[in-house]
């Protein structure tokens, strides 16, 4: 059995967290000392690394409970969501960058800047060697290996979403 200040440590985590996660029934200890200290088992650990898990992958704690409960929910379904909601949080940004690069208007600053835009990616792969037809090839490829990441790859350049959809029809068509 572990105490709470043993499993505090271990998952470098508060007392209180763990007084808060017991308050909502995520991580109830296996039982009580004789001077009614929380103590936890083995299988309480595993819990642990679940509840740590979901809470990684941005999970909410509701989330985390229904999916822990012994009716359970659909872990797929509560991935899924989360990673719909990430992607709506990166285009958000991305449409901020677009805002603030606008607002800056000067060429300096954007290449000065973390973001790779449609026109400096086009002269990396032009200065690679690529022409038109080796770029068409790498986005066929991108398109058959990941469609999501290809996805969101275009969107963080800054391309269009009209622009997008037709690359990805002709990359899905293969021409």
């Amino acid at each position: 059995m572990f105490t709470i200040g043993q499993v505090a440590k271990k998952y470098s985590l508060s007392r209180s967290t763990l007084i808060y996660y017991d308050s909502i029934g995520i991580l109830t200890p296996s039982c009580r000392s004789d001077a009614n200290y929380r103590l936890y088992s083995d299988r309480d650990l595993l819990q642990m690394d679940k509840i740590l898990l979901f809470r990684n992958a941005g999970l909410p704690l509701d989330s985390i409970s229904l999916l822990l409960d012994k009716e359970g929910g659909d872990l797929t379904s509560a991935l899924e969501q989360r990673l719909f909601t990430i992607n709506k949080e990166m285009q958000e940004l991305r449409n901020q960058q677009k805002v603030i690069l606008k607002i800056l208007e000067n060429e300096s600053s954007a290449v000065g800047s973390k973001v790779i835009t449609k026109e400096i990616w086009v002269s990396l792969l032009t200065a690679a060697g690529l022409d038109e037809e080796g770029m068409k090839k790498w986005h066929i490829e991108f398109e058959k290996t990941s469609p999501e990441a290809h996805q969101d790859f275009l969107e963080s350049i800054g391309i269009e979403n009209n622009e997008i959809m037709l690359i990805r029809e002709w990359s899905k068509a293969g021409k």
